[in-house]
């Protein structure tokens, strides 16, 4: 069964989304989420990791790597609005999305959205080398592999997003030449799983019992399996973490302060911070989570603090 046949059979008919007010040019922004690109500063984590992120080359390169994948990541969204419309006119929030209102026209969505996926790869290999090219290739086919049938898939939906935030943390590190060490990607990787899987478990408990499922695929999975994972991952990410803080590597202890060990708390705390939005499902968008939440704010400030002064060896 479709998603569009799920959605149709779980919400009552509603009139079609009448066109939204505006031009074809604001609705593609519009679609291209905005709001979502911060996720994108994850670039910048690898080069901040290794202590080079006020380089001179980080400093030139880096903006133009967050473009890149600012530019990919708009591409999946326009190709998978464009696949959706029909699934999205049949639900509540969705149909006033700009493709499914007919702001912005179908073919058109496709078409802007092939062209950014097609060229952010060949800037990529001319101004950032192929390696970087190579990663927003491999992250254009998975994503666009989750829009047409990965997503419909228990589990595997859940690892497709979360190799996608691993790709962006790795993006930075290719494009400098910074090797990634183990902790980085175990990190990495546990942290996106325990976003991705606390954002699941909010739709799951936000949209219990109510007509027009967000996702399809919610109704497949359960709420207790849901929180499994994401206690899971938030328990993977703080080992690694740890490993990493008190594992010198054979470097002499000459700072102020063990910073890489006192980082753990922080680091700790910022992680039961954010389970407590996960625990009341709440954590359903993770950027309105982590910048509107002042107190995880606070200790994420702390946490770079630390963590800054742990990597300088202050």
């Amino acid at each position: 069964m479709t998603e569009t046949a799920v959605l149709r059979q779980r919400a009552p008919e509603r009139p079609p989304a009448p066109a939204r007010r505006g031009g074809v040019l604001s609705g593609l922004v519009r679609t291209a989420r905005p709001r979502q690109w911060v996720k994108n500063i994850l670039v910048i984590a690898a080069p901040a990791a290794a202590g080079e992120l006020f380089s001179r080359h980080a400093l030139t390169r880096l903006p133009l790597v967050f473009a890149l994948f600012t530019a990919c990541a708009a591409a999946v969204y326009l190709v998978n609005d464009a696949r959706d419309a029909d699934a999205d006119r049949a639900h509540p929030v969705k149909r006033h999305r700009p493709v499914a209102a007919r702001q912005v026209p179908v073919p058109v969505a496709y078409a802007v959205g092939g062209a950014l996926g097609m060229l952010a790869p060949v800037a990529a290999a001319w101004l950032c080398g192929p390696a970087v090219a190579a990663l927003l290739t491999a992250y254009l086919a998975l994503q666009l592999a989750y829009c047409i049938s990965l997503k419909h898939v228990l589990v595997v939906d859940l690892a497709v997003v979360t190799t996608g935030f691993l790709m962006r943390a790795m993006a930075g590190g290719l494009a400098l030449g910074i090797p990634l060490s183990r902790w980085f990607l175990i990190t990495t990787g546990f942290g996106a799983l325990f976003m991705v899987s606390a954002k699941r478990y909010s739709e799951a408990v936000q949209m219990a019992g109510k007509a027009g499922a967000t996702r399809a695929l919610l109704t497949e999975y359960t709420t207790g399996y849901l929180r499994f994972v994401w206690q899971l991952a938030a328990g993977g990410a703080v080992l690694g973490y740890c490993l990493w803080a008190m594992e010198e590597g054979g470097v002499p202890h000459t700072s102020v302060l063990p910073w890489r060990q006192l980082s753990m708390v922080a680091f700790f705390l910022a992680i039961l911070r954010y389970a407590v939005f996960a625990d009341r499902g709440t954590a359903g968008e993770p950027e309105d989570v982590v910048l509107r939440d002042r107190a995880l704010a606070l200790i994420g400030v702390v946490w770079m603090t630390m963590y800054g002064l742990a990597v300088a060896n202050w």
